[in-house]
């Protein structure tokens, strides 16, 4: 009884001198009346487990020593490679830059790898500016039915954790695989689109921190029932609204799509390893998870298909460096200029269609790689659009750019409105001579029904990565992600992450 007496919120205060005093006396008069006002069978009463926490505490317990499909470590290899080449191409960007400034306080700890840099942490903070870096700009990939990023997050997490604890290359790549797997699950319980729309929290933040608190559990080789206070844990830390819309650098989104989350996932999983426990099951009983953030979620999704459908076979990886809404018009206009070389001095208009929604997160924003009308006149002067032009903000008061971004309107759609979260798009573009050249994408390149090769996956890290840490580490980061299993001990990579 001592140990439930801890635990419950309205055990009274312990008798002392103050215990003596009228103060004592009435707040203890206070606990009673507090105690009162539950039912007798609840104050008291030991967490039960119930039969959604049972599975999937004990899918998580055991997914580091479960054999993945072959089909799932190919694409798990994929997204830690993009993920990856997200850190290191975002390391000179705003949100890295403060990320490694708050780093200097912290990197005389030599456990964990900060990426692009010469610096190491621990294991919390290096998760922390890791993630920072992953979503420094719109690199990274993104699961449309949980409306997250989970790379950006989980990846840095188990990075951090697995060089904590020293594990392999096949752990790591089932850390990764549980964290996509879990987070989503998450957001998608909660049905995200419509959560995300109506409740101002942020389904990004909420999803990453249980991804990444599932990896590093996963990499700690944390029991069922840890696993079980690990879940208990991160819904503690589980915060993020959606205001991060109105961050005009970045800096804000990368904290609250990555940092924290990163950061929060490794603290669960590090507290419960060092004996920290809690209660056996948050998601249920009095005051639970779900009735504070979810009322009307199906908890039941949270197991729905575990070890049959893999959240990372489901996640984009984009083609362009650029927010997701814009992927879709991008295509259109690749696929269009395919087709039939457009001289841009040809164009009347260009007519950019897609769900009201989507439209709203990227109509004339002030960023250039989440600004629609900027992109797409970039990719009409450029016939690509690069890394290095979505984050090249000076461009945007290019006059050139900017006679060919007037010529182009964006109008939300309901018939695509229909279609979320799935993002397609139609493109438009009217010629002086009246011709009309006219594209529609429903399958973006990298989404599940169009994926993006293994040798497209490289060749974007290869833009991406090069630039930073050179054609050598780049090409040996390739050859040591598409071969996990045979690293043994994930600190390898710390080599071909970092700078010389």
């Amino acid at each position: 009884m001592g140990r439930l007496l801890r635990r419950n919120s309205f055990a009274p205060p312990s008798k002392g001198k103050e215990g003596q005093s009228r103060r004592g006396l009435l707040q203890r008069a206070g606990w009673t009346v507090a105690a009162a006002s539950i039912p007798a069978g609840r104050l008291f009463a030991a967490d039960s487990v119930s039969p959604v926490m049972a599975k999937l505490s004990a899918y998580m317990s055991e997914a580091g020593g479960r054999d993945l499909p072959p089909e799932v470590v190919e694409k798990a290899k994929h997204h830690i490679l993009d993920t990856f080449a997200a850190m290191i191409s975002g390391s000179d960007l705003p949100p890295a830059r403060a990320a490694f400034r708050y780093a200097q306080d912290f990197n005389t700890d030599k456990t964990c790898t900060i990426v692009a840099s010469k610096m190491t942490a621990t294991p919390p903070e290096a998760a922390f500016v890791n993630g920072m870096l992953a979503h420094s700009d719109e690199t990274d990939d993104s699961n449309e039915f949980s409306q997250s990023h989970p790379g950006c997050s989980v990846v840095p997490a188990t990075l951090a954790a697995g060089e904590k604890f020293g594990i392999d290359g096949t752990r790591f790549l089932r850390a990764v695989t549980l964290g996509y797997d879990i987070g989503p699950r998450m957001t998608i319980s909660f049905g995200a689109l419509d959560f995300r729309n109506s409740s101002h929290k942020s389904t990004h933040a909420i999803s990453s921190v249980f991804g990444s608190a599932a990896a590093a559990g996963c990499a700690a080789n944390l029991s069922a029932q840890q696993m079980r206070w690990l879940l208990d844990y991160t819904s503690q830390q589980s915060s993020g609204i959606g205001a991060w819309n109105r961050d005009t650098e970045h800096i804000e989104k990368a904290f609250v799509f990555a940092g924290m989350n990163a950061r929060n996932g490794v603290t669960s999983a590090l507290v419960v390893h060092a004996g920290f426990d809690g209660l056996d099951d948050i998601f249920s009983g009095v005051d639970n998870y779900f009735q504070a953030y979810a009322p009307n979620a199906h908890p039941e999704e949270l197991v729905n298909q575990l070890g049959e459908r893999y959240e990372i076979a489901r996640t984009n990886i984009k083609k362009w460096t650029v927010g997701s809404p814009i992927q879709a018009p991008l295509d259109c206009l690749y696929n269009i200029m395919k087709k039939r070389p457009v001289d841009v001095t040809d164009i009347k208009t260009v007519v950019v269609r897609e769900a009201g929604t989507e439209a709203r997160v990227v109509d004339n924003r002030e960023m250039p790689d989440i600004c629609l009308q900027h992109m797409v006149a970039v990719m009409l002067i450029d016939k690509t659009a690069s890394f290095k032009a979505a984050h090249d903000k000076a461009r945007m008061k290019d006059p050139a750019v900017l006679a060919v971004r007037a010529k182009v309107q964006l109008v939300p759609n309901e018939e695509l409105e229909k279609m979320e979260p799935a993002r397609q798009a139609i493109v438009e573009i009217t010629l002086n001579d009246g011709t009309v050249l006219s594209e529609r994408v429903n399958d973006v390149r990298g989404t599940v029904d169009n994926p993006m090769t293994r040798e497209e996956v490289a060749q974007k890290a290869r833009d991406l990565v090069e630039p930073v840490l050179g054609k050598a580490n780049c090409t040996t980061l390739i050859d040591k992600i598409f071969a996990l299993e045979s690293v043994k001990d994930i600190r390898e990579l710390r080599g071909v992450l970092q700078k010389a």
